[in-house]
């Protein structure tokens, strides 16, 4: 009998699987968890937002002089206590914070899917949420990429002023440093994201990035999936510039692999990876490299964090199953 593809078997798994992502506001979250919502689709994959988690809206938080990044200014512990009902399989009653008038709406029932996607600024902040999250990234870019992300977004979705979204920026930028970097040291994988060394050009209007992903080391790799790149591809005379590099880095005082990206990559040198993701989860047209000569460092690093969450998932389902309990 050919052995169930993964998508079955997250499927048919009695636990759900929790991915943490942080990240100040406007840092990226979203686009590095996009992959691993493509390759299992809308029916297995879940995300709460943690803003909806939000004590105060956004009057209440101008007159008592905070910011969201201030923890007490969020429901941590009800934040944890719907994970762990959700973890459970049950329905939650999920707070809604709306980011148009800076209120709240009226609660909404949620019902995990199979995997559920976490993401915000305290995601990893205490203990109890910690114990709850399955694997744990951090995204971290620049001062200068995340100041044009935050404009991109805030003036084009959210319709604050551009001096409003500066102003902003700057009043955050202590509290970010006091609560939310710190969380970095937690995270099994950490994204940094820096302007381009091919120019500011290739960055802000090509959206082309020099992408770094540290892990820390795996305890064991699964045997469905390998990482393969094509080296044979990537030394191919290209008619766009990239860069590969590897090395070891030091973040918050522990050692973690560093692979770094920069450019636009043929998409054959990653096609295995790609097809071999596509072939064990049915999902043959991700979408990031349908109809694609080039894809750019980003969406390497997307694929990348979605091997290693599906490598995650393996190896937890892996122990369940040796030990005969639920996870």
């Amino acid at each position: 009998m050919d052995t169930p593809v993964f998508r079955e078997r997250i499927a048919a798994s009695s636990a759900v699987f929790v991915i943490g992502v942080a990240g100040d506001s406007g840092s990226g979250k979203t686009t590095f968890t996009r992959a691993i919502r493509e390759i299992l689709g809308d029916d297995l994959v879940s995300t709460i937002t943690l803003d909806d988690y939000h004590r105060y809206d956004r009057t209440e938080r101008r007159e008592r002089g905070v910011t969201p990044l201030i923890p007490e200014a969020n429901d941590l512990d009800l934040l944890a206590d719907h994970i762990r009902a959700l973890k459970r399989g049950e329905r939650i009653m999920k707070p809604v914070y709306n980011h148009d008038n800076g209120t709240f709406d009226q609660p909404v029932p949620f019902q995990p899917a199979k995997v559920l996607i976490l993401e915000g600024l305290h995601t990893f902040f205490t203990p109890d949420l910690r114990s709850l999250i399955d694997i744990s990234i951090f995204v971290d870019p620049d001062p200068c990429v995340k100041r044009l992300w935050k404009l991109r977004r805030d003036m084009e979705k959210r319709g604050y002023a551009r001096e409003e979204v500066i102003a902003e920026m700057k009043e955050r930028e202590p509290d970010y440093a006091r609560y939310i970097a710190p969380q970095r040291r937690f995270a099994d994988a950490v994204v940094q994201i820096a302007y381009s060394g091919y120019g500011a050009e290739a960055s802000e209007v090509r959206n082309i990035y020099r992408v770094t992903v540290l892990q820390k080391k795996l305890i064991r790799q699964m045997m469905e999936i390998g990482l393969s790149l094509d080296l044979g591809e990537l030394l191919m005379l290209s008619d766009r510039p990239f860069l590969l590099e590897y090395g070891i880095s030091t973040v918050d005082g522990e050692e973690m692999s560093a692979l770094t990206f920069d450019g636009e990559i043929n998409h054959s040198a990653i096609r295995r990876l790609a097809r071999t993701l596509g072939k064990q989860t049915k999902a043959e047209g991700i979408r990031v490299y349908c109809d694609r000569k080039y894809v750019t460092a980003g969406e390497v690093a997307e694929l990348i964090l979605a091997w290693r969450i599906l490598n995650r998932w393996f190896v937890l389902q892996g122990d369940a199953d040796r030990t005969g309990r639920k996870r």
